[in-house]
This record gives structure tokens, C-alpha cells and sequence, in this order.
């Protein structure tokens, strides 16, 4: 039980800095934050539909990326569940239907779409509407979630059973 539960904390805490790391990645390139947000990092949160032990890893990972970017406290806050709740989203919709693969990277897809214009709009007080803000992070959406995450999952599928902690119980 002692080396299960090692075993899941450090697949957790794994994809936290992974998750981190490539967030790093994107904000060199002016990626990260903004109305035009394309988080590399956002490919990870697929990875619920594989394990839950994503979850947290991927909300610690988000909450730490957005500290060390600089983003304001409400954002850390709001943007942090956004991904949770997308994280959450995909688990759910992997044990309703397990055989659909495209729903995967929807509900954080439709999770960031809708919570984080509302930040930049709140929060930053960028110039421009929740409708533009709903497009501009919807977009970068697809392309992290939806595009790289779709090649992410598609690449994993394959070895799952080999990096993936048999879990279904949790």
C-alpha cells in the first residue's frame, strides 16, 4: 500500500512540474498569459482520461505556473479552477464514455473559455469584450487541448498501460 501510494503522489507531483515546465516554455514566447494565451501545458490536461491521479498533479502544476508567471491572486485563484475543473471534466467524461477519445479535451477547453475572460476582463482590465476574451482564449484552447492534447493522448494510448498506475478504483 506504502509503495501504491508513493507511486501515485510522485506520478502526481511529476505532472506538476511538467505541467510548470512547459507553461515556462510558453511564457518565454509570450505564450502564457494574455488575451492570446497558447499553453503547451494545457495539452496535459488529457491526462485524466487516462488516471485520476492527474487531477491534482495538473491543479498543483497550474497554481505554481501562474505564481511563478506572475499572475495576480484572483487569476492564480480562478484560473487554477478552470483547470481543475477541466481535469475533472475529462475524468468523468473517459468513465462515461470510454470509447469517445474526442471528448477528452472539452470540458477544459469549455472550462478556460468561459472562467478566464472574466479575469482578463475583471482582473487585468484588458481592452476588449468577454466575447472577444471567449474567442482569443477559446482559440488557444483548441490548439493546446484540442490539437496537441488530441496528439498527446493518441501518442500515450499505446504505452498507457506501461506509465499509467492501474487506478480505476479511485
Amino acid at each position: 500500500m506504502k509503495e501504491t501510494n508513493t507511486r501515485l503522489i510522485t506520478m502526481g507531483a511529476a505532472i506538476a512540474a511538467l505541467y510548470v515546465v512547459l507553461t515556462l516554455i510558453a511564457n518565454a514566447f509570450g505564450l502564457a498569459n494574455y488575451a492570446i494565451q497558447v499553453r503547451f501545458s494545457e495539452a496535459l490536461t488529457i491526462l485524466p482520461y487516462f488516471t485520476p491521479v492527474a487531477i491534482p498533479g495538473l491543479f498543483a502544476g497550474c497554481i505554481i505556473s501562474n505564481i511563478l508567471t506572475g499572475a495576480m491572486p484572483l487569476d492564480v485563484i480562478f484560473g487554477s479552477l478552470a483547470t481543475l475543473i477541466g481535469a475533472i471534466g475529462t475524468n468523468i467524461l473517459k468513465k462515461k464514455f470510454p470509447k469517445i477519445k474526442w471528448l477528452a479535451p472539452l470540458p477544459p477547453i469549455i472550462a478556460n473559455t468561459i472562467v478566464v475572460p472574466f479575469v482578463l476582463a475583471y482582473v487585468y482590465k484588458f481592452d476588449g469584450s468577454i466575447p472577444y476574451f471567449m474567442l482569443t482564449v477559446g482559440i488557444g484552447e483548441v490548439i493546446s487541448c484540442g490539437i496537441l492534447g488530441m496528439i498527446l493522448l493518441f501518442s500515450l494510448e499505446k504505452y498507457k498501460s506501461r506509465l499509467f498506475f492501474d487506478n480505476s478504483d479511485m
